[in-house]
């Protein structure tokens, strides 16, 4: 399976999670992590249905000046975030790769 796909796994205290992979194989979201299974299958599906929105993204500056961003569902919970980038253009350029690439994306478990 080619990109962009979105990797589920299984952490070693038995949470799952998942990435998101842009066409260029590149990591470009992280999600938060989940209980069960189900419900990470659940959050890779709101990022698809969320991602191509731009009032989802919540555009963010770390305390180190790194900027990233996090993307949020309709209620307001935070369902991925970034990678850390080094200016606002680059941050914006992996906002509109996650909004081309995540509605898209095939779905591989890897858990």
């Amino acid at each position: 399976m080619g990109f962009p796909k979105f990797i589920i796994r299984k952490s070693s205290n038995n949470l799952f999670y998942f990435n998101l992979y842009a066409v260029n194989g590149v990591v470009i979201l992280n999600s938060e992590t989940y209980t069960t299974k189900q419900n990470c299958i659940g959050g890779v599906a709101s990022v698809k249905v969320h991602a191509p929105f731009d009032n989802n993204y919540v555009r963010k500056v770390a305390s180190n000046g790194q900027y990233y961003f996090n993307i949020k569902a309709t209620n307001g919970e935070v369902i991925g975030t970034s990678e850390m980038y080094n200016s606002s253009q680059a941050r914006d350029n992996g906002i509109n790769a996650v909004k081309r690439d995540a509605p898209i994306a095939d779905t591989e478990d890897n858990s």
